[in-house]
């Protein structure tokens, strides 16, 4: 019993965060903080296998110099290890990561940022795929007009970002077919009081709206639902194409309402909402007129020039999507269980939000404009630069000056300004002609000389 107690004191005492982690005789090449780090960069490196990663890590194992036995046999190049170590590293550790690096980026936050002093927060939803195994096909099955082993797992993500840094702040995970708006739910502890939430028309809810102005003193701005009405004639008249109308509660809660019997009781019998038409005439845009719906009823402290300029932000969203989904390539995620799909989703959340702090440490440093840095270029310049990192990671005066190397570097690939240039949503290059996959593999047959081929009238 007593040598039970000193095993474990000694246990409690031995520092698992170092490095490596020595156990008898033997050194461990994979623990957890190596794991956690490998997996990033993995992430930082999409088209990077994991027997890649296993290749690094052996190689750098054996520059170590940690003996003569290190060099006489050395690690293993099989990715079975690598594997189970990443599926046993704990999510808890993962969504930390994530929490330090967003409060990191919500305190460097300026106020030259900010839209009329206050914090706008935008939220959208997209989706991603994964392998088709049967536990993701349980979790997230796939689009119910596929057959089955011709499709893959999806999953639909409501996530909420910051206007002006770019930071991922949170998401929210469901089906395909469920609404955004019913996957808010999980999101609205991360509004706060005096934020502004931007969204589409999909979000131009009285329930929401009314909700987080209500209990949470959260305005919001949305683009007007189709099925409201568009007539500018009611309403008290704010200005041109200005009006402050008040929407009333619906008699009876919607049939599929995201909200429970008794917070819809809570909600207040009326709202004053302002309705702005907003007309675009800059070439290459789709829409020329809309309507958007505010709860900022100040038209002297929110003009309705600036509403439709701040709308007109919302696009900012899908350029991050953009930067994660193709940039990072997360539009396919590649781990086979939901356990570790949303470890590896939290992983991309996280190398983001890292790329997002540096970006904002360069624009800070070299007064630069925030939204003109390049996101790509930086993730280039980073995976050039890791491997210097690594290599001076012992001399910390070394290392500093990389990192001041770094950030100017950052600061001067910046995107250039091409005011109205239309981006078709098209593809230049044609793929190949290849068919279609439309049924289970053991039974599709290909055709002879597809090149050829015409499907019968």
């Amino acid at each position: 019993m007593k040598s039970r107690k000193i095993r474990r004191a000694k246990l409690k005492r031995f520092p698992y965060d170092v490095l490596f982690e020595v156990k008898a005789d033997r050194v461990r090449l994979l623990p957890p903080v190596t794991v956690f780090w490998a997996f990033l960069y993995q992430v930082l490196n999409p088209d990077m296998a994991c027997q890649e990663v296993v290749s690094r890590l052996r190689c750098w194992r054996l520059s170590q110099h940690l003996g003569k036995a290190t060099k006489a046999d050395p690690p293993s190049l099989g990715t079975s290890g690598y594997c189970q170590s990443r599926q046993a590293l704990g999510l808890n550790l993962v969504v930390s990561a994530f929490e330090t690096v967003r409060s990191y980026l919500e305190r460097r936050a300026a106020s030259a940022w900010l839209w009329c002093g206050r914090r706008v927060k935008v939220l959208d939803g997209t989706s991603f795929s994964m392998p088709d195994t049967a536990a993701n096909q349980k979790r997230w099955p796939q689009h119910s007009s596929q057959k089955k082993g011709c499709g893959f797992p999806t999953a639909k993500m409501l996530g909420l970002f910051c206007l002006s840094t770019g930071a991922w702040l949170g998401h929210s995970l469901g089906r395909w077919c469920r609404h955004d708006l019913s996957l808010l739910a999980g999101l609205k502890s991360l509004l706060v009081k005096d934020d502004i939430l931007l969204g589409d028309a999909g979000f131009c809810s009285y329930a929401l709206m009314a909700e987080l102005k209500q209990e949470r003193g959260v305005d919001t701005v949305f683009r007007l639902h189709q099925a409201r009405s568009k007539d500018m004639r009611r309403g008290r008249k704010l200005g041109k194409d200005d009006r402050l109308q008040t929407w009333t509660k619906p008699v009876q809660r919607p049939r599929r309402s995201s909200w429970k019997k008794q917070a819809w009781n809570k909600l207040p019998q009326e709202l004053h909402i302002r309705v702005v038409r907003v007309v675009m005439d800059k070439k290459g845009f789709r829409t020329r007129r809309l309507w958007v719906a505010t709860t900022l009823t100040d038209a002297v402290v929110y003009p309705a020039e600036k509403l439709a300029e701040l709308y007109f932000r919302r696009w900012s969203i899908e350029l991050f999507y953009r930067d994660i989904k193709t940039t990072l390539r997360m539009e396919v995620l590649r781990t086979k269980t939901p356990a570790m799909i949303e470890k590896e989703l939290h992983m991309h959340a996280l190398a983001y939000n890292c790329i997002r702090a540096l970006i904002l440490e360069s624009a800070s440093q070299h007064q630069q404009e925030l939204g003109r840095i390049s996101f790509k270029g930086a993730v280039d310049l980073l995976r050039q630069w890791l491997p210097q990192a690594a290599a001076c990671y012992e001399q910390p005066r070394k290392l500093a000056r990389c990192q001041a190397d770094l950030l100017e570097a950052i600061a001067s690939v910046q995107n250039p300004l091409r005011p109205g240039r239309k981006e078709p949503r098209a593809v230049k290059r044609r793929p190949k002609s290849y068919q279609l996959l439309t049924r289970p593999r053991h039974k599709f047959q290909e055709i002879p000389h597809r090149e050829r081929y015409r499907a019968a009238a």
